[in-house]
């Protein structure tokens, strides 16, 4: 039951204090290991969302709460920002023409209206030429042909053509495909709607924005009667996000572009919140990684367009002050993010803490607020 009186929180001091790494070590790879037990990994949501445990990071201490906690963590003038993103069914099973070679596709990112970027499976067979169909083998709804290899993703192009005269390309992706979850989540019984946060509407992702998935619709109407706002943005997850960091020196990796929009109403009211005092809190990294996006010039400004902006330790933050975001995978930029914001060797550390109590990590796990007193400046 989401608590109606504030709790008594008490911060412990115990947890590490902020170091300050050389930033030659935050440049390496392999310092952002960590090992995670398998049955850390969660397969399944908690009912209801907002029963998720959440980690609060302050300055210099931790607290146990859960994320219906959740205002009255934050202050009264405080804005959430949102990505409004909706996951499309991105994964199709199909065969290629000709042959019983089954074939697995995840759409990534749409080039036209019949032409998508998508990885593929196995990629060595489907070479420029082949044909995929997808349906039932006497009778097709849907062929795909291969038109060239992408180098940066090492996916395929596609175009598509629906093999039914009563049935549209949209309508025929939207029933032969299924929504992804990621290839660590191996057993779970979610519903698609479970992988959909409760405000998405905007299709176009490939994954969730997991940060999110803790919201339900009481917990958004009792932080705006506590006086905390939300504002969405627009950031479609793909495979920027979760491309693995594979250079030794992280600063040489290069994110795969993603569709951004940052509206010019949700850039009025963070203006407006910062100049009464109130303070930015991103839900997600995608929501941090779009925001500092249309803040490139020095200050935030409505954007539309695709941002390759990679966060790592030594970043400059223009707009985020804090963040609210779930444990991510050894080595990700996802977690050269969150670094970026607490340090990463305070950051590694909480991981251990999280660990040790028995935290849910990964999409559908728990979450962690960093407020922005625990900020490293």
């Amino acid at each position: 039951m989401t608590p109606t009186d504030p709790p008594a929180f008490q911060l412990d001091h115990t947890s590490a204090a902020i170091s300050n790494p050389e930033f030659t070590c935050d440049r390496l790879l392999a310092a952002y290991d960590y090992h995670l037990p398998e049955e850390r990994i969660a397969q399944n949501p908690v009912v209801p969302r907002d029963k998720a445990r959440l980690l609060v990071v302050d300055f210099p201490g931790h607290q146990h709460c859960q994320f219906w906690d959740l205002p009255y963590l934050l202050q009264p003038g405080d804005r959430l920002v949102l990505n409004n993103t909706r996951v499309i069914p991105a994964r199709l099973f199909g065969r290629k023409l000709g042959s019983s070679t089954e074939v697995e596709v995840l759409l990534l990112e749409a080039k036209s209206h019949d032409c998508w970027l998508a990885l593929v499976k196995p990629g060595r067979r489907l070479q420029p030429g082949t044909q995929i169909e997808f349906g039932p083998a006497t009778q097709p709804r849907l062929r795909a042909v291969v038109l060239e290899v992408d180098p940066a993703t090492k996916g395929r192009i596609l175009q598509f053509e629906s093999l039914n005269s009563d049935q549209s390309l949209k309508q025929a992706l939207d029933q032969l495909g299924q929504v992804p979850l990621p290839p660590y989540v191996t057993t779970s019984e979610a519903q698609p709607e479970q992988y959909q946060t409760v405000y998405a509407s905007q299709p176009g992702a490939v994954a969730a924005p997991t940060a999110g998935l803790h919201f339900t619709p009481e917990l958004l109407a009792q932080l705006q009667q506590r006086g905390i706002d939300y504002s969405f943005i627009t950031l479609h997850v793909g495979v920027g996000t979760f491309r693995p960091v594979e250079v030794a020196d992280i600063t040489a990796h290069t994110m795969h572009a993603e569709p951004v929009t940052v509206g010019a109403e949700a850039v009025q009211k963070i203006h407006t919140t910062q100049s009464q005092g109130g303070r930015v809190i991103a839900v997600g990294t995608t929501v941090a990684r779009a925001l500092e996006a249309a803040a490139a010039s020095g200050q935030l400004q409505p954007y539309s367009g695709k941002t390759d902006l990679f966060i790592y330790p030594g970043y400059q933050w223009k707009v985020v002050e804090g963040l609210i975001t779930n444990f991510h995978l050894p080595r990700s930029s996802l977690l050269m993010l969150v670094s970026s914001l607490i340090g990463r060797e305070r950051l590694l550390e909480l991981y251990r803490v999280a660990i040790a109590q028995e935290y849910r990590f990964y999409s559908f796990g728990d979450a962690m607020l960093i407020l922005p007193s625990a900020r490293r400046h």
